[in-house]
C-alpha cells in the first residue's frame, strides 16, 4: 500500500488509498460520507432490500485506517449516517461503532443527509476551523476541506473513488461501501477543483494532474 504525501495551504497532509485523509500534525485521520445505514433506509423507504452489511465492512476498513496510521483522533465530515433515523439502526455495526468511538476522540460534522446526529459518542459540529482550514462537509468559504460530492475519475479503465485536490478545496471522496459519485469533471465539482489534481484510490493512491484543458476532454 502507498500513500500520496502533499501540501495544502501550509499543512503536511496523507492520501490514504482506501479515501481517508491522514493528518500528521494533527494525529488526525479525516473521512467523508460513510452513509452507514444505507441498507436499512433504503429497505425503511419501500426500497431494494439490499444485503445489511455495508456498515460492517465500512467500519472495519475505517478501522484499519485508524490503527495503521496511528492517529488518535477521527473527523467525520458528514454523511456519516445515511439519515438521522439509521444511526439507531445499524444493528451489528453498532457495537464495532461504540467500541470505536471509545478508543479515539470522534468529531462528528453534519451533513445533509444527517443534520442532528442523534445519540452520537463524541462531538458534534456544523464544521471546524483547525489551522488556517475549515472542515465542512459542502465546500463553501475557501480553504477547506470537504466532502459531499463523492468524487470520482476514470483510471486504468476503472472508474475509481479520488481526492480532488485544488488551490482553494480539497475534496475527500466516499469512504462509505454503498455510495455512488460525480465525475471529476461534472460541473457541480469542476467549478470548485477547475484545476489542480486528482488522487486516485484503490491498492494505491496515484497522483494525477488536471488542468482545464484535460477536464475538457473527459
Amino acid at each position: 500500500m502507498s500513500t500520496y504525501r502533499f501540501q495544502f495551504h501550509g499543512q503536511e497532509l496523507v492520501a490514504r488509498p482506501s479515501g481517508a485523509l491522514y493528518w500528521p500534525a494533527q494525529e488526525a485521520l479525516v473521512v467523508a460520507d460513510m452513509h452507514l445505514g444505507k441498507s436499512g433506509r433504503i429497505a425503511r423507504l419501500g426500497g431494494a432490500l439490499l444485503p445489511p452489511f455495508e456498515s460492517i465492512a465500512t467500519l472495519e476498513r475505517l478501522n484499519v485506517d485508524l490503527m495503521d496510521s496511528g492517529a488518535r483522533r477521527l473527523i467525520c465530515l458528514g454523511d456519516s449516517f445515511d439519515d438521522d433515523t439509521a444511526r439507531t439502526e445499524l444493528g451489528a455495526a453498532e457495537v464495532q461503532l461504540r467500541a470505536l468511538c471509545k478508543r479515539h476522540e470522534v468529531i462528528w460534522v453534519s451533513g445533509n443527509h444527517d443534520p442532528a446526529h442523534r445519540g452520537v459518542l463524541g462531538e458534534c459540529v456544523d464544521e471546524l476551523q483547525i489551522s488556517g482550514l475549515a472542515l465542512r462537509h459542502i465546500a463553501g468559504v475557501a480553504p477547506d476541506i470537504s466532502g459531499h460530492y463523492h468524487p470520482k475519475l476514470r483510471f486504468m479503465g476503472q472508474r475509481r473513488r479520488a481526492f480532488l485536490l485544488g488551490a482553494a478545496h480539497l475534496i475527500l471522496p466516499a469512504f462509505g461501501v454503498y455510495t455512488g459519485g460525480l465525475d471529476h469533471d461534472d460541473p457541480a465539482v469542476r467549478h470548485l477543483v477547475p484545476e489542480g489534481i486528482a488522487i486516485v484510490t484503490g491498492k494505491h493512491a496515484h497522483a494525477i494532474p488536471l488542468s482545464p484543458v484535460l477536464q475538457a476532454r473527459q
